[in-house]
């Protein structure tokens, strides 16, 4: 390992924000972190203003920006095929004819799922799942022209990411198999969705991309390789992955022709929150094969990697690539869960050319306030630079904008309360709570953010001032 010269640690807390004392801090230079990219050279140096309170309190946002709802949990699908489904997360925003825009949009609903996903014939895994994912078409004026079933009949659709032919893949997050929860066949897998037809995919599970709490994907657009994190709460932690398709870059349905996976192992470095210095590097990344990408009787993480064993980190989120590197994202560690050490937060960048992993920001705890669970979990780039990092965690929930000099605001406020201040069955006290926001992404032309809001599903368009 060596530290990097040219990372220069910062600490920036929230204040003017109108989010002060929310407790996250960020440490780390962000423009390492767009290096040689486009949003480069146009990095967002400060935020917006403080929040201003919405009086229909739904989404509270910055002075000059608007949101329109599009989709909320329970209405009607335009298609006709049933109910919006719950547990919006994970999402994507692809270009179309004539300024169309569409939208793919997981669900991640556990074989509890209070709305589930609609069964519709040719787009139907197993009939007991109750995921899957959504697919709005959305005109320039923000208007939903179309809201139908993309995927149905997966499991715990969390996150997942876009293809560079403009598919989206979205991940299973769950490693529950036939007969487990009443499901017919097994899951915790990746699939390919078509998001202008979702017919031309269908529900093909990718199985050769490994059985596993996927959580989210990002390709290699001139490698064709597809990077993705595993999302282990408990001991064993996950892996960082790479898969090696057959057909790399072939299009729709080429990575239904298989490939390697592999897991990343950090020489010295088996558990990645034990690494706290913002600017630390590990060169000559190992990738390891993994011995059953299946998991038929042991869950990859749990697999033998030999004697040099393999590196595990909690909570193994978000993921995109950027410039000619990847970035993922670990939401946070603790000790009494049984990580080496204890952060919010980190963001890494692994560089497959230099074969070099960077730790590039830190999120906490060592700050003045600290709240718990104040953990980036999605985040994506922002059209004037920096990141959009989705809080998941408790109190009210926040997306929060970090600029290009390591200062994090607030850019939005989820006002819908999902428990009330007394519990309605006993009358205990309880403190109000608001559900977290998922699916960040951004317009192709960079005019509108798209987010959703988890429970209630909810998923906004946000117009404003973005270029200031």
């Amino acid at each position: 390992m060596t530290a990097s010269g040219r990372s220069a640690t910062r600490r920036q807390m929230l204040a003017g924000t109108g989010a002060l004392g929310v407790g996250i801090a960020f440490s780390g230079a962000l423009s390492e972190l767009f290096a040689g990219t486009a949003a480069a050279q146009g990095l967002g140096r400060t935020g917006y203003g403080p929040l201003v309170p919405d009086p229909k309190g739904v989404l509270d946002l910055p002075e000059g920006f608007s949101y329109r709802i599009l989709s909320r949990e329970g209405d009607e699908l335009r298609s006709g095929e049933g109910r919006v489904p719950s547990n919006h997360d994970g999402m994507a925003a692809f270009g179309g004819r004539g300024g169309l825009v569409h939208l793919v949009r997981n669900h991640e609903n556990r074989a509890d799922g209070k709305v589930p996903v609609p069964a519709v014939e040719g787009l139907t895994y197993d009939p007991a799942g109750k995921g899957g994912c959504t697919a709005l078409t959305v005109d320039s004026h923000h208007r939903v022209r179309s809201e139908r079933v993309a995927i149905a009949g997966t499991a715990v659709n969390c996150a997942g990411g876009p293809t560079p032919w403009d598919t989206w893949l979205t991940c299973e997050e769950t490693e529950d198999k036939a007969g487990t929860n009443g499901y017919t066949k097994d899951h915790g897998f990746i699939f390919e969705v078509d998001p202008a037809d979702p017919h031309r995919t269908g529900a093909v599970p990718l199985t050769a991309m490994g059985r596993f709490a996927h959580e989210a994907i990002a390709v290699d657009p001139r490698r064709g390789v597809v990077y993705e994190t595993e999302d282990a709460f408990e001991k064993p932690f996950g892996l960082f992955y790479r898969f090696l398709p057959n057909r790399p870059l072939g299009g729709r349905g080429s990575l239904r022709a298989g490939g390697r996976l592999q897991a990343m192992r950090v020489p010295g470095a088996p558990d990645l929150s034990s690494i706290q210095d913002v600017g630390a590097e590990f060169d000559k990344i190992e990738w390891v094969d993994v011995p059953d990408p299946q998991a038929a009787q042991t869950p990859i993480r749990f697999q033998d990697f030999g004697r040099k064993g393999i590196t595990h980190a909690q909570k193994l989120e978000g993921c995109y690539w950027g410039g000619r590197s990847v970035y993922f994202v670990s939401s946070f560690a603790r000790r009494s869960d049984g990580s080496a050490a204890d952060h919010f937060g980190q963001v890494w960048r692994y560089d497959p050319e230099r074969r070099r992993l960077t730790l590039v920001i830190v999120f906490g705890p060592d700050t003045d306030v600290q709240l718990p669970g104040e953990s980036p979990d999605n985040i994506c780039l922002a059209p004037s630079g920096g990141l959009m990092v989705c809080e998941d965690g408790d109190g009210a929930q926040h997306v929060y904008g970090v600029t290009r000099r390591g200062e994090v605001y607030a850019m939005a406020r989820n006002r819908q309360e999902i428990a009330s201040a007394a519990d309605a069955a006993g009358g205990t006290e309880q403190q109000p709570e608001w559900g977290e926001f998922a699916g960040v992404t951004f317009s192709p032309d960079g005019d509108t953010m798209y987010v959703n809001c988890y429970r209630p599903g909810t998923t906004f368009a946000v117009t404003g001032p973005w270029r200031r």
